[in-house]
């Protein structure tokens, strides 16, 4: 039961049976109802008509002719209603017997009387229908109408008694029941065919989606299954797969390329440590150095510091476990900061600084945190702009929002980047080839941070420059703070 096109040919014989059962029931009962009231208007018709017959001959019943009379016009109605035709006396005693050519096999089996119950039944009623056998005078049951026929005082002179066979009915029943089980037979078996095509339909796009999902179990991410298999769902569905797999294929390949970067990122630092303390050791290095190379090497082990801390964060990142602590604090002061910090790289690019900050610009925020997002873009700015060129920075209010804005000339983004700069891994090495360090992990820690505090951040770049731009919450402005001085 867990194929599906059992399932589906299970749901739709059982929607069928139950359909023909309900339909064919109502149906056969219409029928039986109809035969059954068509059979009591033939045979009330005859007796009735019989009746009238004997009423307007009792002046007859003591000729010797009424009996010849009776019978020939009784074989008469026999012949053409196909009825059996009895007239007994008030007493149910058979006096004529008429039927049928079909049925005269019977009358020598027809002897006897009819039964009292029924004798009894005519006489108080004046009229009877029902099925029976008549005291046993048929060997099975009969559709059977009665009538007596009365004197002048209203006493009864005689019955009149007509029956044709319930197997008329029985069998047109029958044969409607084997019409509507020949009908049900024929109907689950187109089913059958029918659900067989719809099921393949359906199952042959979810194998193809199935076995490419195991491709993708082992690694091959460059399959792709079918968008047109004339069904919208399932078009939507593989629409889906194909954009998970090519997402996978690009994770897989920024997967790669982070483990290439930091297998580089580490061995070069530690290559050069290395290099310098055996020099040290084994004397290659003069003493009157050591201190020159000891610089060296706490730069690189600040290099692998940091780029082991961006390491953590960005797993602490994924795993929605890097905790901020807001408090309000001076963007404006911060950004100031950050700038001192880079004033030898400025000076040595000779760079024009083009710096506009909103004075008190106050915000909420983890102070810890928003400085490493100003550092980083400040120095990937720093790094990419052209050897005098200009740095751009802006801070300012923006709304209810702080605008942080930096922008330098020089390398441009490609267009076809610039969705990916914020992705874990990615590296624009394509247009900015002066990244020999990192390892893609900057700016989508920036932009993480950023939005765990409720902002956002964006990046536009053409031949003008790039630029990036974040907001941030301010804290509800007071009485007395006035931010519309500016520092240059």
């Amino acid at each position: 039961m867990r194929n599906l096109f059992v399932k589906n040919y299970m749901a739709f014989a059982m929607l069928i049976l139950v359909s023909f059962t309900f339909a064919g029931g109502v149906f056969m009962a219409q029928v039986s109802r109809y035969s059954v009231q068509e059979k009591k208007e033939q045979l009330g018709t005859t007796v009735s008509y019989i009746d009238t017959i004997v009423d307007n001959n009792l002046t007859l019943v003591q000729s010797p002719d009424y009996s010849a009379f009776m019978q020939t016009y009784l074989d008469q109605q026999a012949a053409v209603s196909g009825c059996i035709i009895l007239l007994t006396d008030a007493d149910g005693n058979i006096n004529i017997l008429s039927m049928p050519q079909e049925n005269e096999n019977l009358e020598s089996e027809m002897q006897g009387a009819v039964s009292s119950s029924l004798v009894k039944t005519i006489t108080e009623t004046g009229s009877y229908f029902g099925t029976g056998n008549i005291n046993g005078l048929f060997s099975e049951n009969y559709f059977i109408a009665g009538s007596r026929c009365t004197n002048a005082d209203g006493s009864t002179s005689a019955l009149v008694i007509a029956a044709t066979p319930s197997e008329s009915t029985t069998g047109l029943m029958n044969d409607i029941m084997r019409s509507y089980l020949f009908i049900v037979c024929i109907t689950l078996t187109l089913t059958l065919i029918i659900s067989w095509f719809l099921s393949d339909m359906l199952t042959r796009p979810l194998k193809g989606l199935v076995s490419a999902a195991k491709k993708f179990g082992r690694g091959e991410f460059d399959v792709r299954v079918s968008e047109n298999n004339n069904c919208d769902e399932i078009d939507e569905l593989a629409v889906s797969f194909n954009n998970m797999a090519t997402s996978l294929r690009q994770q897989e390949e920024l997967s790669r390329g982070f483990v290439a970067n930091v297998s580089h990122e580490l061995k070069t630092p530690m290559t050069s440590i290395r290099g310098f303390v055996d020099g040290m050791l084994d004397g290659t290095i003069p003493p009157e150095k050591h201190n020159q190379y000891l610089k060296i090497i706490s730069e690189e082990v600040g290099r692998l510091s940091r780029l082991v801390i961006r390491m953590l964060d960005a797993a602490k990142i994924q795993a929605g476990e890097l905790i901020i602590t807001p408090a309000p604090f001076d963007l404006t002061e911060m950004a100031a900061r950050v700038l001192i910090s880079f004033e030898n790289q400025i000076n040595d690019k000779h760079l024009e600084m083009d710096v506009e900050l909103e004075d008190n610009l106050i915000v909420n925020g983890d102070s810890d945190h928003i400085y490493r997002v100003i550092y980083n873009l400040v120095d990937n700015a720093v790094k990419f702009v052209n050897d005098g060129g200009t740095l751009t920075i802006r801070a300012e209010t923006e709304g209810t929002m702080s605008l942080f804005l930096i922008r330098n000339t020089g390398s441009v983004i490609p267009p076809e980047d610039l969705p990916h700069v914020f992705d874990r891994f990615y590296k624009v090495d394509r247009s900015r080839s002066r990244d020999r360090t990192g390892a893609g992990l900057g700016l989508y820690i920036v932009k993480s941070i950023v939005n765990l505090h409720g902002g956002d951040i964006s990046v536009r770049s053409s031949a003008e420059g790039t630029e990036f731009a974040f907001t941030m919450p301010l804290v509800p402005k007071q009485d007395g703070h006035d931010r519309t001085k500016k520092t240059e």
